[in-house]
């Protein structure tokens, strides 16, 4: 989970610290830090490790959740790469500042309005702005509607722009040099995001039709995550657990398929890949059109409610995504791998972890939300102390937090004793920062 802790540097603040160590404090097996970029880039209160000035917290951190877990909790950090996204515009602000105008803009409006014979720029933007939405549908493409309906999105297929062609040629490096850093830092492993809406995820997705040997069929489509992949064990050897985060499919139209997971599991378990950590859908291409001046977020449509199932969905979203867990581990096994595969979604409860272990479905339990609601909830389980364990309702209250970029909290506990001494607050006085 990103909690946006981190200061506007991308650096580990207290918060950051306070966050893990209440954490480590139930003594999971393992904690996988939040997606953190590798990119030596401003991105918000977002953690970064694209930069050595970036090691003396990240090593903190290892040390707080070491004392915190008593050494019991292996801790790992999520890297990850994404491309631009751009808020939504107002319609001001886009057709008479952000659209870049060309001769095919021009020659559809004289279709549609009179111009002079060479329209200066301020004629044609308030041209623009005088046309309706189906005026503006004949002389704006695919794109710019996007853009204006949306904000403006980069996707991996963009390889008109230098910086999005040179990805292959950029990103093993910078993967592998984040990988070095972590292990620098004293972590156990990394784990590489290739899953939801993200660079990585985009590249193995079926919606990828690169021509440059990156895209197209599945192995074009594999081949840099594999470089990736190969980068990274090259830099931090064997003895320093790398896995990834991926999809079992997009849950999109023309998205990638549980068939086309279970080849890349297959794929990645050949090439040395330590663990797998299975999600499912959190893509952009069915989020729900952003307010003005907020950004698209990728779990608000059907593919997001596939990736985290709540309360309100058609279904219970109790162990929801087990099937297809199951299904690429069985296409592991049948082929020989043993690679562990981590299944995630709506595990809460000690009976439904329990099952799905004993019956194959999965080699070890990802809980986020349940954590959120109880850290202690692992302690409780080992000490017969059920009944005690603060179970998660499923509202996606804490996701809600997470689109506004506001700090991450849970319902059943953020109002819980605000008043006591020490108890750190967000930034807006309302919420504890730390679970009780």
């Amino acid at each position: 989970m990103v909690p946006w802790r981190a200061t506007p540097e991308g650096f580990v603040s207290e918060d950051v610290l306070a966050w893990y160590e209440r954490f480590a404090a139930g003594r999971p097996a393992a904690l996988v830090v939040e997606a953190t970029g590798i990119r030596d880039v401003p991105s918000g209160p977002l953690l970064r490790i694209g930069h050595p000035r970036f090691l003396p917290g990240l090593r903190r951190l290892v040390e707080v959740v070491r004392a915190a877990s008593g050494g019991h909790t292996r801790l790992f950090i999520q890297i990850i790469d994404f491309l631009g996204i751009r808020r939504r515009p107002t319609r001001e602000r886009y057709l008479g500042e952000f659209l870049k105008l060309r001769d095919e803009h021009v020659a559809a409006l004289r279709e549609l309005v009179p111009l002079s014979a060479a329209p200066p720029v301020e004629e044609l933007r308030a041209q623009l702005l005088a046309l309706d939405d189906t005026q503006l549908e004949h002389v704006l493409d695919p794109r710019e509607l996007e853009a204006l309906a949306f904000g403006a999105r980069e996707r991996v297929t963009d390889t008109q722009h230098a910086h999005i062609a040179e990805l292959p040629a950029v990103l093993p490096t910078l993967f592998a040099d984040a990988a070095a850093l972590a292990r620098d830092a004293g972590f156990d492993g990394v784990e590489l995001h290739y899953a939801h809406a993200y660079t990585m995820a985009s590249f193995l997705s079926a919606k990828n039709d690169r021509g440059d040997g990156y895209g197209g069929d599945l192995a074009g489509r594999l081949r840099l995550p594999l470089e990736v992949l190969a980068a990274v064990r090259d830099r931090v050897g064997h003895d320093f657990s790398v896995g990834c985060r991926m999809l079992s499919e997009e849950v999109i139209a023309g998205g990638s398929s549980l068939a086309d997971a279970q080849h890349f599991a297959r794929a990645f378990a050949a090439a040395g890949m330590d663990f797998l950590s299975i999600s499912r859908g959190g893509k952009f291409e069915d989020a729900k059109q952003p307010s003005v001046g907020a950004a698209a977020y990728p779990y608000t449509g059907p593919s997001g409610h596939a990736c985290m199932p709540s309360v309100f969905g058609k279904r219970p979203p109790f162990g929801l995504n087990l099937p297809q867990v199951a299904a690429i581990r069985e296409a592991l096994r049948r082929d020989g791998f043993d690679t562990p595969v981590v299944g995630a979604g709506g595990l809460c409860a000690f009976e439904l972890a329990e099952h799905a272990l004993q019956t194959g479905q999965l080699d070890l339990i990802g809980a986020a939300r349940q954590s959120l609601a109880d850290p202690d909830w692992f302690t409780k389980l080992r000490r017969g102390r059920g009944a005690q364990i603060r179970r998660c309702l499923f509202t996606n209250y804490c996701e809600a937090l997470d689109q506004q970029h506001k700090q991450v909290t849970c319902q059943l506990w953020d109002r819980e004793n605000r008043e006591a001494p020490g108890v750190a607050l967000s930034s807006d006085g309302r919420r504890r920062l730390v679970a009780p």
